[in-house]
């Protein structure tokens, strides 16, 4: 990111750059900031804009070979083309000797490096990565923008704050105005703002879900359960991430056996800092024989489901009545 702040700081623009990475609110923040940088608002003339497969490369080749029309640059914005998992040999083969008044961004969500788009973007221009943030940095980014907006949190109502919103930073920037809005002409943000306005993320419930089932409270589970399908959560994507909870909690007690610290035990697993004594405390409801034994539990309901053997709805109730007694 900083090779592109100074990019844009010194006015020389690569011809190429590709922003990939799940953390979307980043990806689009510099992708706007790219566009701003090298054509004037409002400037269709030398913007061209392209999203998803079927994209041909022929065509952005020839456009970028047309002369920007009274400016310095024309800037093609390629999102999700699909063209780095892919093979895209025209293009890659184009982009290391590209016109020197255009400027490609593409924006992808999965890239493979071994690609040659990849590969010829590494070697015309760059390639940053937007990785989702870590609970460190995600803290100070909201009380950066807390403090702008003159208000003061506390850590136990940060922690709060960010176990309902996630690690998504859009969703972060959505609920923290929420917030602001809601406390306005008072300085302190307290536990029943966040409770009064933050919307807890599918996730957050799930992990209540969970804890309900490690507790025994069959009722609790079920009841969480139809709260998300009243949502119109699948109940397919609510499987999957109970799922993928329970492999979460067989990493944890296997590092906690070997002695891992919390931090590393967030950098293996992808889990905030912040987040990972309370799975940590979650994975002591189950043995791990329990959840080994959850886990092709699922797979088998998964599989039952796609052959038309069991209801997609009945298969969760049936999992989550099984591994909550």
């Amino acid at each position: 990111m900083k090779t592109i702040d100074e990019d844009i700081r010194t006015n020389q623009l690569r011809p190429c750059y590709l922003l990939y990475g799940q953390e979307g609110y980043l990806k689009k923040q510099y992708r706007d900031k790219l566009k701003t940088a090298a054509v004037p608002a409002g400037d269709t003339m030398n913007f061209s804009a392209f999203e998803g497969k079927g994209i041909r490369p022929g065509e952005l080749i020839d456009l970028a070979e047309t002369l920007p029309f009274f400016a310095d640059r024309r800037v093609i914005l390629v999102e999700e083309s699909g063209f780095f998992k892919n093979s895209c040999e025209e293009l890659a083969a184009y982009l290391p000797g590209a016109a020197p008044s255009v400027c490609f961004i593409f924006v992808e969500e999965e890239i493979d490096k071994r690609s040659k788009m990849y590969k010829a973007v590494t070697k015309a221009g760059r390639a940053v990565e937007f990785a989702s943030q870590s609970g460190e940095l995600l803290t100070r980014w909201v009380l950066s923008r807390l403090k702008k907006e003159g208000r003061n949190i506390t850590a136990s109502v940060m922690q709060m704050f960010l176990a309902r919103t996630g690690t998504d930073m859009g969703t972060i920037d959505r609920e923290l105005e929420k917030l602001v809005c809601y406390t306005m002409g008072r300085q302190v943000i307290g536990a029943a703002d966040v409770e009064a306005v933050v919307t807890e993320q599918t996730e957050n419930r799930i992990f209540e879900m969970i804890s309900a089932a490690a507790g025994h409270n069959q009722r609790k589970a079920l009841e969480l359960y139809y709260d998300l399908l009243m949502l119109k959560e699948p109940p397919m994507r609510i499987l999957y991430l109970i799922l993928r909870q329970f492999q979460t909690l067989l990493y944890l007690k296997d590092m906690s056996g070997k002695g891992f610290d919390r931090k590393a035990m967030a950098q293996q697993t992808g889990i905030p800092a912040f987040a990972v004594e309370r799975n940590v405390a979650q994975a002591k409801g189950f043995t791990a024989a329990r959840l080994k034994e959850a886990l092709r539990e699922g797979a088998g309901l998964e599989e039952a489901v796609k052959t038309g053997r069991l209801d997609d709805r009945m298969a969760v109730e049936l999992f989550l009545v099984k591994y909550s007694v």
